[in-house]
């Protein structure tokens, strides 16, 4: 192994060395405290530590780095305090996610470091949104992503990698090719001659480098840093390493072949450093002792941090699920109870959404839309029409067709104080983002702490004969998630209102709006800047026989079938908020009528109709008068032909049902 210490001074050389061995002496302790069992997991970087400790001295310590399993050396050479470190991997509630995750799956914002998840890919999408928030700060500012020779064949890299080159983003993605994804060697997962060269598809320059030298990795990454914010470009630099141990404890490593492992005991970064040390005369066998000696003391000192018992605290878990309170802008805001009965010009619903987006961009300089086509197209519904020539290309973005990278852009933009909202073309097309926005933006609060601010917009919704991928009603996929919140607005006024909510919350937000709606449905929208309460529902007419609880499309369906039955008297109520729901108002309603019917344009297993039943079973029995009964869209896909599509929808069974439950 070459090393070239070019300038750097004895000092410098001394303090990459103690950075180096660090990491390395904690893992051999980690290694016994597994053992012994004080800790439940490990996944072992040794025989990397090059490549985190070199990356990470190369950068400037506010440039966030997002890092996974095997990058020890980030958090030590970040200076995080050891002894909280060790309490993290104890799952100790002290510890920097409250004993909710383990080993490296928690971040901190004092030391710029973004927590992975398990699922890898969505790292790398994430870099780009902290480097396009840096970028729009006009900051000269870096963001590193790492990701392994595994993570490469994740549709997330190529989205990631495609988004930084379009937007010319200056990122630089660190893959670090160790030579296995688990058990699975490299010969099985690619058949690029060097993860380098997948650069040259997205127009990205790239190097690959010896990732066990960590002078080459230090100098790398010093020039490419430099050359990324001259060109404001990204750039894929691929290290050559090997682990030395299992990809977790357990899984041991007799897959891998013996003579393979002897070969790269050799390149062992730490003990080939150390020894290039001792030849130069910067260190000597005594000064190599005295450091080894000083940073394991280092280590048993902040072990010696008691370790507290764990006691949950049921109210403290909900609590954390969200962030507390609202960022809104206080200024001018009227809420709900003064827009309830809105006045104001009759309005369409589409004009409410557009309304609420555009006195937002005014209310909020560091709020940005990104979509596919909502730039000078103005979107699939023309929502955005305009915003493009009012706001500038920075803050209305045009997408690639990425979902999953797009969703990781806006969680990357909260990192750097950014909002944003996302509008998924199609609220069927979420699925193609469903991993960012269930596993990184719903938890990420939950696990460090880190708000996701972001609202993402879905039109959804039948009645158009769009047919089963453009038609699909999948609120309920998301109200099962604990992080996100769900609104769906019936009216103009609520369109407006719940969407200025929705980008005021610092909280992500779900927000569905019918496309059948945008052009159909008219109402008086006022025009202040104004809010619909998140979690409240609307009472839209009082009535004694029955209570119809829907919303969306089914508010309108309820209120036509109550102006031409006038003899039911129909409670209607609006959720209007799915996730949180207003129990408060469903049990009014309940009290009052006595029979319910629960009205929803999703197909009927596993829709919400199903939760809020069971809630007033469970909690409001001793008011019925008759079984909870639902009606909802057949459980088939949406069919394309019109006729087919009328006999899907709920509103085809809402009068048979409704006179089931007048009868019972």
């Amino acid at each position: 192994m070459q090393f070239d210490r070019k300038s750097l001074t004895n000092d410098q050389l001394i303090q990459i060395y103690r950075n180096i061995l660090l990491p390395r002496l904690i893992e051999e302790k980690m290694l016994v405290l597994l053992r012994q069992g004080r800790i439940s997991k490990w996944f072992s970087g040794i025989g990397q530590e090059a490549i985190a400790v070199g990356a990470t001295m190369a950068l400037e310590n506010d440039e966030w780095i997002m890092p996974l399993h095997r990058n020890l050396g980030v958090f030590t050479t970040r200076g995080m305090p050891l002894s909280k470190l060790f309490l993290q991997w104890q799952g100790s509630k002290q510890g920097y996610s409250k004993g909710r995750e383990r080993s490296f799956h928690f971040g901190s914002r004092d030391h710029h470091i973004c927590g992975m998840i398990s699922h890898l890919g969505p790292q790398l999408a994430i870099a780009d949104g902290v480097a396009l928030a840096k970028v729009l700060k006009k900051e000269n500012k870096i963001t590193l992503a790492f990701t392994g020779d595994g993570g490469t064949s994740e549709g997330d890299f190529h989205e990631a990698l495609n988004v930084a080159a379009v937007w010319d983003l200056p990122v630089i993605f660190l893959i670090e090719n160790n030579g296995y994804g688990l058990s699975t060697p490299v010969n099985e997962q690619y058949r690029a001659e060097r993860l380098a060269d997948k650069a040259k598809g997205y127009g990205m320059e790239s190097v690959q480098i010896d990732g066990n030298n960590v002078l080459t990795v230090y100098d790398t990454i010093l020039g490419v840093r430099a050359h990324c914010i001259q060109h404001q470009k990204p750039y894929l630099i691929e290290c050559m390493t090997f682990r030395m141990r299992g990809h977790e404890e357990a899984s041991g490593t007799k897959y891998v072949p013996k003579e393979l492992m002897e070969s790269w005991s050799t390149k062992d970064p730490v003990s080939n450093y150390e020894m290039y040390l001792l030849q130069q005369g910067v260190l000597s066998a005594d000064s190599v002792n005295s450091i080894r000696q000083d940073v394991k003391r280092q280590i048993e000192d902040q072990l010696k941090v008691e370790v507290e018992p764990v006691v949950a605290d049921v109210a403290e878990e909900l609590r954390d699920v969200y962030v507390s309170g609202n960022n809104r802008a206080k200024e001018n805001l009227l809420t709900n109870e003064s827009n309830e009965n809105s006045s104001g010009q009759e309005k369409r619903f589409i004009d409410g959404i557009k309304e609420g987006l555009h006195q937002s961009m005014l209310k909020h300089s560091n709020l940005i839309l990104m979509g596919q086509d909502i730039a000078e197209y103005g979107g699939a519904f023309k929502i955005t029409e305009g915003f493009v020539q009012e706001f500038g290309k920075d803050r209305v973005r045009n997408t690639p067709l990425c979902e999953s990278a797009i969703v990781g852009v806006a969680l990357g933009l909260s990192l750097e104080g950014f909002k944003s909202v996302m509008e998924m073309q199609f609220a069927d097309f979420v699925t193609a983002g469903f991993n960012q926005i269930v596993n990184n933006l719903a938890k990420m609060h939950y696990r460090w702490g880190q708000p996701a601010d972001t609202v993402i917009r879905m039109p959804t919704g039948a009645g158009v004969g769009a047919g089963p991928f453009h038609s699909q009603s999948n609120e309920a996929w998301f109200v099962h998630v604990p992080g996100l919140k769900v609104v769906y607005p019936s009216t103009p006024s609520d369109a407006k209102g719940l969407l200025i909510a929705a980008i005021n919350d610092p909280n992500p937000v779900m927000y569905f709006e019918h496309k059948a709606l945008y052009r159909s449905i008219s109402g008086p929208l006022a025009e202040d800047y104004f809010e619909i309460e998140i979690g409240k529902a609307r009472r839209v007419q009082m009535g004694e026989d029955i209570a119809i609880i829907t919303y969306g499309a089914g508010v309108h369906w309820a209120t036509e079938y109550a102006g031409s039955h006038p003899d039911i008297s129909l409670d209607i109520l609006d959720l209007r908020s799915l996730l949180p729901l207003d129990y408060d108002a469903i049990r009014q309603s309940v009290d009052r009528t006595g029979k319910v019917l629960i009205l929803h344009e999703d197909v009927l297993i596993g829709g919400i109709g199903g939760e809020i039943s069971a809630w007033i079973t469970e909690h409001c029995f001793e008011s019925l008068d008759a079984p909870v009964m639902r009606c909802a869209s057949l459980d088939t896909p949406i069919p394309f032909n019109m006729e087919l599509e009328k006999t899907f929808l709920a509103k085809a069974r809402l009068n048979e049902t409704l006179h089931r439950l007048i009868a019972y």
